[in-house]
């Protein structure tokens, strides 16, 4: 749990405003970071028990205390004076909001993937090393070492340089499919994150992530049984859907689709409007979702969508189809395997669809992943045996 309680998001949300203070004041975009961290690391463990009546401006000074002493430092080391004011300038805290220009700065396209999650984490979501490290199941050191390989690519580039937004969005995309692990809920940091960023933007394609974060997020609750068994969509409890924010993520996706310039994330996002309209699984309109599928397929080309939407048309035109459209994918991606054996299982073929699950299994990047596999190869097994049919024509 975050030590800071309530105050723990808001002071997540004054870091990218407190780098970009020091920053104008000559800071570099490294040094501003390490110096607006450790004042943060300093808030943690004092507003517990002395919170200030100004936190964005405490944050502002401390981090600025901590900049100049780690210059005054290495001015000692070199022999050379400081070239910074010793001390802020008076008046109130500057009302520039950096926070856009953060995103598109560790968006950089220098950046490896891993590393623009990393850094949007800590210089944008304020997050310390430790707390991403945690969540990301690798060791702090570990984290650290990508954090400030990630700023050094950055030394040099301003921090009003141009960005592209769509990065940014990808970004964001990534944070929230890394899951949920640690003290720290990644899903749900992303979510805040791209709120920041739709309250930035005039991007539909923004407005169609943050949607598409909110149906998918909606589901969480029921997306695991006793001992984290992983429950398909299919056989969720739809009682335990977030109705809320389903609701705000349908209003958020029809505005953008309002203005008529789609992008990827509002077809996602359409997809997942369709499953969370349906108050069952049967009547989901499978129709609907081919359609959307087709539009996602034409914008993004993408090798993972023709899979998802082989999937989509066994459900929508029978089994039989599905697998036709299953032929033209590549049966190296990930999961093929288990949609293939889902369709082979609706067109009756037990045997084939238990050993393409036990393929599947095999492959699954997570545990939960695998142990369902596993079990849905034993009950097609069992079944096999216990029932005479053969596959049926579809």
């Amino acid at each position: 749990m975050d030590t800071l309680g309530l105050n723990g998001e808001l002071v997540r949300e004054f870091v990218p405003a407190v780098i970009g203070v020091l920053v104008r004041r000559g800071a570099d975009f490294a040094s501003a970071e390490d110096a607006v961290q450790e004042a943060l690391i300093r808030a943690y463990e004092i507003w517990p028990q002395d919170p200030p009546r100004d936190p964005k401006a405490w944050l502002i000074a401390a981090a600025w205390r901590k900049f100049l002493d780690a210059v005054r430092s290495e001015s000692a080391r070199r022999g050379r004076e400081l070239a910074v004011d010793a001390e802020p300038p008076d008046g109130p805290v500057p009302a520039t909001d950096d926070t856009l220009q953060l995103y598109f700065l560790c968006a950089h396209p220098s950046l490896p993937q891993a590393a623009a999650v990393a850094l949007t984490l800590r210089a944008v979501g304020g997050l310390t090393t430790r707390q991403i490290a945690t969540a990301h199941l690798v060791p702090e050191a570990t984290m650290a070492q990508r954090i400030s390989r990630a700023k050094r690519k950055l030394e040099g580039v301003p921090l009003d340089a141009p960005g592209d937004l769509s990065t940014v969005v990808r970004v964001l995309y990534l944070v929230f499919n890394e899951g949920y692990g640690g003290d720290v809920d990644l899903a749900a940091e992303a979510v805040r994150l791209a709120r920041r960023l739709v309250a930035l933007t005039d991007e539909p394609e923004a407005a169609g992530l943050l949607a598409l974060m909110l149906l998918h997020h909606a589901r969480r609750a029921s997306r695991t049984g006793p001992g984290g068994r992983l429950v398909p969509l299919a056989a969720q409890d739809r009682s335990r859907w977030d109705t809320g924010m389903i609701a705000e993520g349908v209003t958020l996706l029809q505005t953008a689709l309002a203005r008529d310039r789609l992008g990827e994330y509002q077809a996602q996002a359409a997809i997942a409007a369709l499953h969370a309209d349906a108050t069952t699984a049967a009547e989901t309109d499978w129709t609907q979702i081919v359609e959307w599928y087709d539009e996602l397929l034409a914008l993004t080309g993408s090798p993972v969508v023709a899979l998802n939407r082989a999937v989509a048309v066994g459900e929508a035109d029978g089994a039989r189809a599905g697998l036709a459209a299953l032929a033209d994918v590549d049966p190296g991606l990930p999961r093929y395997a288990a949609a293939r054996a889902y369709l082979l299982e609706r067109a009756g073929d037990l045997e084939g669809a238990a050993t393409g699950y036990v393929e599947a299994a095999g492959a699954a990047t997570s545990v939960a992943e695998r142990d369902h596999l596993t079990r849905e190869a034993a009950r097609l097994r069992q079944a096999a045996r216990t029932s005479p049919e053969r596959p049926r024509t579809l």
